[in-house]
């Protein structure tokens, strides 16, 4: 039992169902024999009894291995077995014919009409039922039993059946053949529906694994880009101090050092699944880094008091802006605002690396739903960004907004009781090494990611 338990409880969920389809089917033929092929031995002397016995038996076995060999094939794993089917429709009606024509001119006449309309209508019901398993189209069974009907009709008037008689025999063969019919067509069409449904719910979990995948992608380009942008800026600034025999050289590494092992932490967060952005310490790094980088930054605006969710999403905005002006920009200029108005929470980030993107009408573009807006050779950024935000019901918007300006906007809407308070703007960081002249040493950055 224990041995048997363990088969069943093997089995996919669709496996069981097609099991107990395809048994239900070989159920089939023993209920053909004991209902039509052993009351022939009440109706009609030996040796004609055992002749109708062995021919519905035979029926049955035939209709048991086409119905196994059609199921293969409604799932895709054998041939439609065409020649096994003819056999079937074929000794369908002949062994139909020769049951009518025994019971009604054998020994006993007509007195057995009855029983041989029974026979002949559960003969040609049981055919004509396995053969629609290899019809696809309703309207073809509809098609099948209704022509079944009036041949059963016509075959018994010319075996001699009254009028009357082959009426009902008709009427019986369209309901018995209907229903029959009816449940092999639902039984193919259920074990489909198991299939496609598990096919379903195994590409459902396909479709996690990639969009985890494509997450933890995002996230990891996130913190890379960056820290590596930083990471570069700050060794070609070593480099070139380090040349001028200029002490700040090892302050810059010190730095570059730090800002490395700070991205060992987040990759490892990452890994984790349970890192945030915090929109107080992005602000803060990204001013930083910008003035390092011989741009001025301005924040201005409300940190403290948002939701810990909003922080988070703006945090993710100021972090992706500050890589995409780093390294995609000439920017000379950035400015970073939060606002809060009308229970929304904006925050906008400007810079002036946009040479010729500008169109002078200061316009923008909602990147949330026009994907295409940060043109060629665009990252991955933005797509993350858009997805982050779209998790607190917000938008992003970015496009050119005058002549060498360019406007990234985050607009979230906040929680009925989110006020946020007031907070002054991060402090400045320090300022870079300068030149021997005494003024800052600009670094290049081409415009940012999100320009058009």
């Amino acid at each position: 039992m224990s041995g048997r338990g363990g088969w069943w409880r093997g089995k996919s969920t669709p496996a069981k169902v097609e099991t107990y389809t395809r048994w239900s089917f070989h159920t089939f033929p023993f209920v053909e024999v004991a209902a039509f092929a052993l009351p022939a031995f009440g109706y009609v002397p030996a040796p004609v009894n055992w002749i109708l016995f062995l021919l519905v038996s035979a029926h049955a076995a035939l209709g048991a291995v086409t119905a196994s060999l059609t199921l293969d094939w409604t799932r895709g794993r054998r041939p439609l077995p065409v020649r096994l089917l003819w056999a079937l429709g074929t000794a369908t009606v002949v062994i139909a014919v020769v049951n009518l024509v025994l019971a009604l001119h054998g020994p006993r006449g007509t007195d057995n009409g009855a029983a041989a309309g029974t026979v002949f209508v559960g003969v040609l019901s049981f055919g004509i039922s396995t053969l629609a398993l290899a019809v696809r189209e309703t309207r073809r069974m509809v098609y099948g039993v209704l022509g079944a009907a009036l041949g059963a009709g016509a075959v018994a008037v010319l075996a001699g059946v009254p009028a009357p008689g082959a009426a009902v025999t008709a009427g019986a063969v369209v309901l018995a053949a209907g229903f029959f019919t009816f449940a092999s067509a639902f039984s193919v069409w259920m074990l489909n529906a198991v299939y496609e449904l598990d096919e379903a719910r195994e590409t459902r979990a396909r479709l996690a694994v990639a969009e985890e995948r494509l997450r933890f992608g995002r996230d990891l380009h996130d913190v890379m880009g960056r820290n590596l942008a930083v990471v570069a800026l700050k060794s070609e600034l070593a480099v070139q101090l380090a040349r001028r025999g200029r002490p700040e050289a090892v302050e810059q590494m010190i730095e570059v050092q730090r800002i490395a092992r700070e991205t060992q932490r987040e990759v490892r967060e990452v890994v984790r699944g349970y890192r945030e952005a915090d929109l107080r310490t992005e602000l803060a790094g990204a001013q930083g880094v910008l003035t390092a980088a011989g741009i001025d930054c301005e924040v201005s605006g409300p940190v403290t008091g948002l939701p810990a969710e909003i922080q988070s999403a703006l945090g993710w905005v100021v972090r992706e802006a500050t890589t995409n002006v780093l390294r995609h920009g000439d920017a000379g200029r950035c400015a970073v605002s939060l606002r809060v108005a009308e229970g929304r929470v904006t925050l906008t980030v400007e810079n002036d690396g946009a040479p010729g993107s500008g169109t002078g009408t200061g316009s923008s573009t909602d990147t949330s739903t026009d994907p295409g807006i940060a043109g060629p050779g665009r990252g991955s950024g933005l797509a993350g960004l858009r997805e982050r935000l779209r998790e607190v019901d917000g938008v992003l918007r970015a496009g050119p907004a005058g002549t060498d300006l360019f406007r990234l906007t985050a607009e979230v809407p906040l929680p009925p009781d989110s006020v946020p308070e007031q907070a002054p703007a991060p402090e400045q960081a320090p300022a870079p090494a300068s030149e021997p002249g005494g003024s800052p040493r600009p670094v290049p950055h081409p415009v940012s990611e999100v320009t058009p």
